[in-house]
């Protein structure tokens, strides 16, 4: 499941990239290059469009990755890691007999 999430963020934050870019800029903005003289929906709509779908797309980050934490963390119950059991099975550095 942590590698769906993964995948979904990866295309989310593509998304969002080209949301960005797109939007209208103080310099004009590829949103701009859409605009007709008379538009069907207008450069207005097509900014409040653009806005709500770039705070969607970074909600829908935030969310996935918080999902991504926690399946990481609730995922490893039956199967430890190498390094864990390792770390477990370690002999105590002080038991170990010193010979002189």
């Amino acid at each position: 499941m942590y590698y769906v999430i993964s995948i979904l963020i990866l295309v989310i934050s593509i998304l969002l990239i080209l949301t960005v870019l797109v939007q209208n800029s103080k310099g004009g903005g590829l949103a701009a290059n859409f605009a007709s003289p008379t538009p069907a929906m207008g450069v207005r709509r097509t900014a409040d469009f653009l806005e709500k779908s770039t705070w969607t797309l970074a909600i829908a980050i935030l969310a996935l990755s918080l999902a991504a934490t926690m399946f990481m963390h609730v995922g490893g119950g039956e199967e430890d890691s190498a390094i864990k059991g390792q770390i477990e099975n370690a002999q105590d550095p002080g038991a170990i007999p010193f010979n002189e």
